[in-house]
């Protein structure tokens, strides 16, 4: 199929052999070479397909940008135009790198400017992370790994990228080699340039401070590179992750509980999330050598790791111990997903079958899931199956469901969400029932009916479910309390 660049045609599609649209007659391939046969996106000031070259024998796919149509004169379309030919400069001084996409052509036909590039088979590290979850540290040393020398590169030709992030980092599919694409906001600078004021540009959630204030260094892209590392590690937006009242990044806190981060780790990203330039690594072959120290020996971690945290309680084994699960083979796999049976017992006090609960949870059928517990909490405690805890009830409570409970949710969550999940961040947090909220994702309300707006994913705040669903009142705090006390008899959990 041919596709048809014109952006007031109606019927764009066009066979092979078709030289002209059959809707608008305008011209289907670019300088008699290149021939768009599918549309890719649309970004702020242009437009992306898929193409052939037809110029060559083996007919390479390339991408063909595609600036907006706009009025020249005036000082947005100037602007458009400034960054469109900017990004065309960068390419073909930077492109030699073989992590950094090749300019093929660079002109204007019939109204249009036209950018084509080397086309990269396979997604970005947005899409990847929406695909497969969240990152461990292994992935995240590979990231540095083959981002670091391209920064290095990059920075050698004292140029600046200023958008570092996950969107502008793609993953080949043939062999998995990072690419860093879109050069638009590309910075060269010059020797009187180094700290000299410009307008901000990049993307804000991932800009370094000093760039939102109009000026950008080598430093500025390793701090937009740890900021995407937090992305990754975490599943969380940046903006969520930032302590506007400690100001610091406090990403540790929102790792999945099943991902160990080691200090070296730890420290590296820390430096790169560093807000004062004198304490920031000043360049990528600084981070490289980081990365190679020899590692250092650390104390064990802890269950949630928080930097700095405001109480950390050292916590007993809870009565149903949670052990590492050990790598299964593909039909333990599938047999896990598919069993008739629970690989433990789930036992109850009251006679309550928690089945239906542990099927939704292991196939991470998580608002149902949430729901069946609310239900299952309330016959618990009195029998019947609907309304809301009070405090009595929170203590008619019998331990061994309330265990079975968080058991299943932490067995099939990773240790991502769970009741004693939820009592280990309160308690890390000063026993705060606002800070708690704004930790596992909860919105704080001042009506009797709290907010029963939650995230039903693994991308979800560690901590986010089970929901407080099965709260109800002016006085929420009361009943986290009285939670926790219950959680510490039952569990047998050291407060300290």
């Amino acid at each position: 199929m041919s596709y048809c660049l014109n952006r007031r045609c109606s019927q764009p599609e066009n066979p092979d052999s078709a030289q002209h649209c059959q809707s608008c007659g305008y011209r289907l391939a670019l300088r008699d070479r290149y021939r768009a046969i599918a549309p890719l996106s649309r970004g702020g000031f242009a437009k992306t397909y898929l193409a052939i070259d037809h110029d060559l024998p083996s007919q390479p796919r390339c991408v063909i940008k595609q600036l907006h149509p706009f009025d020249g004169k005036g000082e947005m379309g100037a602007k458009m135009l400034e960054l469109f030919h900017r990004e065309a400069e960068n390419l073909d001084r930077l492109g030699q790198h073989p992590q950094i996409p090749t300019l093929l052509a660079h002109f204007d036909q019939e109204g249009y400017f036209y950018l084509v590039q080397e086309w990269i088979d396979g997604e970005t590290l947005t899409e990847e992370l929406q695909r497969t979850g969240t990152f461990d540290e292994t992935q995240i040393r590979d990231l540095l790994g083959q981002l670091l020398p391209i920064l290095d590169y990059i920075h050698g030709q004292r140029s600046i990228h200023r958008d570092i992030k996950p969107d502008n980092l793609m993953r080949r599919h043939q062999d998995g080699k990072l690419f860093l694409i879109d050069f638009g906001v590309v910075k060269v600078l010059q020797d009187s340039q180094m700290v000299s004021g410009y307008t901000a540009v990049g993307s804000a959630e991932y800009m370094a401070p000093e760039q939102n204030r109009g000026q950008a260094f080598p430093a500025s892209d390793l701090y937009s590179l740890g900021v995407t590392c937090a992305r990754l590690l975490t599943g969380i937006s940046p903006l969520e992750l930032y302590d506007i009242v400690g100001g610091r990044w406090d990403w540790q806190r929102s790792l999945p509980l099943t991902h160990q981060i080691s200090p070296e780790l730890t420290q590296v990203v820390n430096k790169l999330l560093e807000t004062p330039l004198n304490r920031r690594f000043h360049s990528a072959s600084e981070v490289i050598k980081a990365l190679k120290a020899k590692p250092l020996a650390s104390p064990d971690p802890s269950p949630l790791a928080v930097s700095p945290p405001r109480h950390s309680p050292r916590l007993a084994k809870p009565q149903i111990t949670l052990e590492r699960v050990q790598r299964r083979s593909p039909l333990e796999q599938l047999n896990q997903l598919f069993g008739k049976t629970p690989d433990v017992p789930l036992l109850s006090d009251v006679g309550l079958d928690y089945h239906e609960l542990w099927n939704a949870l292991r196939r991470r059928q998580w608002e149902i899931g949430d729901r069946l517990t609310h239900q299952l909490l309330c016959r618990a405690a009195r029998g019947s199956s609907g309304g809301h805890l009070g405090l009595r009830d929170i203590e008619a409570l019998p331990c061994t469901d309330l265990q079975t409970l968080d058991y299943l949710w932490r067995r099939y969550s990773g240790d991502r969400f769970g009741f004693s999940v939820q009592q280990q961040l309160y308690q890390q947090v000063g026993r705060d029932y606002p800070l708690f909220c704004a930790t596992v994702g909860w919105k704080l309300s001042a009506s009797r009916s709290p907010s029963l707006e939650f995230s039903y994913s693994l991308k979800a705040p560690v901590g986010h479910l089970p929901s407080r669903r099965w709260a109800q009142g002016f006085e929420l705090w009361l009943l986290i309390a009285a939670l926790d006390k219950k959680i510490t008899m039952c569990f047998g959990y050291e407060d300290s």
